[in-house]
């Protein structure tokens, strides 16, 4: 069966979107009756490519007559059909909530996987023009839909209400998240890693895109009201909301015991969640919450904000508080550092929680939706 993807964030995102593609994929290759073509509308990063693995099933596939961006957009929201119906695509995948424009009409089956909405239910963290562009792209995919997949009971729920659609028409699966979390770092990478970035001997985790949503001010000011000996460490990519952060710092001599590191390798992070004492992530909002998973996994205990997914991604025995409450983000904070009570059961119960996540059995899940959508057109 030729089944077609949406790889656009697996080519160009080097997490969340692009790490959900690319596990999803590379555990449907090993099934030999699927053949996989994965749509891009250009070759993207080597380095994410080269994740995808090189079987004879999957194959990259592009448009082939755009030459600028433009006219590369227009093939991946509508051209594409075409090229799918071509191809001879029986079912079609789109990994990140979108689905081109007349894929119904075109007789394509398909199913959607739709992360979060985070910009309807918080539009305040987009510009208005994108807002509407991305209103306008989730009612036109429930309606080119034939099956909608969320990854999480949050997100469904989101969809069911924001799209106004009966709660059967969606499956909830959750993703598998990559295993490489579950692996004890060789003792010369946590040295290496520590020497390169020079890392405070006691520190919090945090891991994500520096940016409003994501709300990381939030754990700084909690940082007045830890031990002295207690660091931040941020990891993620910069935007403007990281300024914001850095003013904050400045202005309240955080200087030493907070740290901000871009451009991380993948490869990296384990070594720095196996260093951390904790891990916090004070997002407001989220679709899944993969980070908190990460944490759990190697071995940290977990202090997040309520609102959104992350009690249903890290479980009842992690911590969690307001977003808008750095006294009570320091309180949690504080119960588990080193030496808390109560700080390894925490752990242990944590990681209990989590084995869910290990082997969702996402890729067979999928496997037989593909089959069922094709049967049904068959008939």
């Amino acid at each position: 069966m030729i089944i077609g993807f949406d790889a656009k964030r697996i080519v160009r995102n080097a997490t969340g979107l692009g790490s959900y593609g690319r596990t999803l994929v590379n555990d449907l290759a090993g099934m030999d009756d699927l053949s996989l073509r994965l749509y891009a509308p250009d070759e993207g990063r080597q380095e994410l490519r080269e994740q995808i693995v090189g079987r004879e099933n999957v194959t990259f596939c592009y448009p082939k007559r755009c030459h600028t961006a433009l006219g590369r957009a227009l093939w991946r929201s509508r051209g594409m059909v075409k090229q799918l119906l071509s191809d001879g695509v029986e079912v079609y995948h789109g990994l990140s909530g979108e689905l081109p424009a007349g894929i119904s009409r075109a007789g394509i089956p398909s199913v959607v996987t739709i992360h979060d909405l985070i910009f309807m239910r918080h539009p305040e963290f987009y510009k208005p023009v994108d807002v509407r562009l991305y209103t306008r792209k989730f009612r036109q995919t429930l309606r080119e839909a034939d099956r909608i997949v969320a990854i999480s009971e949050c997100t469904r729920r989101d969809i069911c209400e924001l799209g106004e659609i009966d709660r059967s028409r969606v499956d909830l699966i959750y993703q598998s998240c990559a295993m490489r979390f579950t692996e004890e770092p060789e003792p010369r990478l946590l040295w290496q890693v520590r020497d390169q970035y020079n890392l405070p001997d006691r520190y919090v985790l945090s891991v994500g895109t520096i940016e409003e949503r994501k709300n990381v001010l939030l754990a700084v000011e909690a940082l007045h009201r830890l031990p002295d000996d207690v660091s931040l460490v941020i990891v993620g990519r910069p935007t403007a909301y990281a300024d914001r952060v850095q003013d904050y710092i400045d202005s309240h001599r955080l200087h030493p015991r907070v740290m901000m590191l871009h451009g991380v390798p993948d490869e990296h992070l384990p070594a720095l969640y196996r260093m951390a004492d904790a891990f916090v992530y004070p997002s407001r909002y989220e679709g899944f919450g993969i980070p908190v998973i990460e944490a759990i996994r190697m071995g940290l205990p977990v202090v997040a904000c309520t609102g959104s997914c992350l009690e249903e991604a890290g479980g009842p025995d992690s911590l969690y508080v307001s977003p808008d409450d750095p006294e009570a983000m320091a309180h949690a904070i504080s119960q588990v550092l080193y030496g808390a009570p109560g700080r390894e059961r925490r752990i242990e119960l944590s990681r209990q929680y989590v084995r869910r996540f290990d082997n969702t059995g996402a890729a067979s899940r999928f496997a037989d939706l593909y089959h069922e959508l094709s049967a049904n057109i068959t008939e």
